[in-house]
């Protein structure tokens, strides 16, 4: 069982920056390949990048590449998401989520349906 908490959002104005962390409970956080997805309101939730459990692969959506980096420190169990130049289309709370890889490959996922825990989100908030 992991259990996994967001912080970082804010309201920042647009081209600003804002780093998300995401803070994970368990001894084997290691083992996890983690995601960082958005739902703004009325929409369904996407994808926004995903990292493989060394850390080794990572993956982003083509509205974030270039702007977004994930990373993550297994030593601190935590997941982050860097994010520069904000614009205001990137206003949603953001969720972290986890699946369990066991270690396995340098796989990263980016269905909502392939993790196994979410966290409570965190609002960023991107003005104009």
């Amino acid at each position: 069982q992991v259990q996994l908490v967001e912080s970082g959002g804010g309201l920042v104005q647009a081209g600003g920056s804002l780093k998300l962390s995401c803070a994970a409970s368990g001894r084997t956080f290691s083992s996890y390949a983690m995601g960082w997805f958005r739902q703004a309101p009325g929409k369904a939730r996407y994808f926004v990048a995903a990292i493989n459990w060394s850390g080794g692969s990572t993956y982003y959506a083509a509205s974030v590449k270039g702007r977004f980096t994930i990373s993550r420190d297994n030593a601190k169990n935590t997941v982050y998401l860097q994010m520069n130049s904000l614009k205001p289309e990137d206003t949603a709370v953001y969720y972290c989520a986890a699946k369990e890889t066991y270690y396995s490959g340098n796989y990263y996922y980016t269905g909502t349906g392939e993790y196994d825990y979410w966290g409570q989100g965190t609002q960023v908030t991107v003005s104009s």
